[in-house]
């Protein structure tokens, strides 16, 4: 094997090189970016773009909370996001350095601003809605032609959920989103925090739990796509994929999605900067490169996930723009419901109720 030594005057020039060449920490979701945009970030700033993943807003919450995460840009949930401002986390944005600011989507940045108060704090990356994935086929064999995969009565009806159990349900394991559509089901405020209205929802949960097959947040993409299960209450970007991978399969399973007719739940991943990010600067610069238009385009027509960017729509490809799944008629749009995080004495009324749920006890 061939060694290369160098002077003590080459290694300190080498090193002093590698010292002042700018970089820039990203840390968002599994599989949610075009990799090529991270390299024409790298070529268009000559910045080093150091990119790590995460699964899931606790793993990213205990981070932040902790502080010195090391990172420069994070991508947590809107409700997240929220207690992680409160908590002193983040950094206010300058938006002197960010002229692409003004492509954003009014629709939704007056929607995040229920977490983030006139946006001050973060950009909104993708957006999307939990609803209901359906093996269309399957649905339609247990129920008749006219079932209604369209609607919280497939799921939240013990008569239509006891028929479905043989072909396999799955929910969420998320009490921030089974509680809210089980609220509005009845007709209550999705985002109340009365612990006698949280109640109302645990009775309609405990009616349909003997035909839930399982609470999980991820394993419903596979089991949904190879025909394991036949419904699977989920976000949209995750039944999408399902179905994609249904496709693609060519297994003759039909996955379809809908965002409840009654009304559906909205949900934000935000891009933020932590107070303590060890290059400001760059994360700005990072930020803007995302808000321009063709870039956040690249990014939707890869993950298949709707944006906060408005001046991004011209770019889009029909399989995304042209999806009602992904981008939401007006009328869907203007049903869809926001909440609030849970103050911590009725995030232990939720948790308690919802570990009764998931026992069924």
């Amino acid at each position: 094997m061939m060694r290369t030594f160098l002077s003590g005057t080459a290694a300190a020039a080498l090193m002093a090189s590698t010292a002042m060449a700018e970089e820039v920490r990203v840390y968002n979701w599994s599989d949610y970016i075009d990799e090529d945009l991270l390299a024409k970030f790298e070529e268009e700033t000559g910045i080093d773009l150091i990119y790590d993943v995460f699964d899931s807003n606790e793993v990213l919450e205990t981070k932040m909370l902790a502080g010195g995460s090391g990172y420069d840009v994070v991508v947590p949930s809107g409700t997240f996001l929220q207690r992680q401002i409160i908590a002193g986390a983040f950094q206010k944005l300058d938006m002197s350095k960010l002229p692409n600011i003004e492509n954003m989507w009014d629709v939704v940045s007056s929607r995040t601003e229920q977490y983030d108060p006139e946006n001050a704090y973060s950009i909104n990356y993708m957006w999307g809605t939990t609803g209901i994935g359906t093996n269309v086929g399957k649905v339609q064999e247990v129920l008749g032609e006219d079932a209604p995969i369209d609607s919280l009565e497939l799921v939240l009806n013990p008569d239509n959920m006891s028929k479905l159990a043989d072909c396999g349900v799955y929910f969420l394991d998320a009490p921030a989103e089974m509680i809210p559509m089980a609220l509005n089901y009845i007709g209550e405020d999705p985002d109340s925090h009365d612990p006698e209205v949280i109640a109302k929802a645990e009775e309609v949960l405990l009616k349909i739990r003997p035909y839930i097959q399982k609470f999980n947040s991820s394993e419903y993409i596979n089991a949904l796509a190879n025909g394991d299960i036949c419904v699977a209450v989920g976000w949209s970007g995750d039944i999408l994929q399902a179905r994609d991978r249904a496709a693609e399969a060519e297994n003759g399973v039909e996955v379809a999605y809908h965002a409840a007719k009654e009304g559906a739940q909205m949900w934000f991943d935000q891009m933020a900067i932590p107070v303590d990010a060890p290059n400001p600067d760059a994360a700005h610069k990072f930020l803007n490169f995302i808000m321009d238009a063709e870039n956040m385009a690249a990014a939707s027509n890869y993950v298949y996930y709707a944006n906060g960017n408005e001046a991004s729509q011209e770019f889009l490809i029909e399989d995304v723009s042209g999806d009602p799944a992904i981008y939401p008629d007006a009328a869907t749009l203007e049903n869809l419901f926001t909440t609030t995080p849970y103050p911590p004495k009725v995030q232990r009324v939720v948790t308690r109720s919802w570990t009764k749920i998931k026992s069924g006890t």
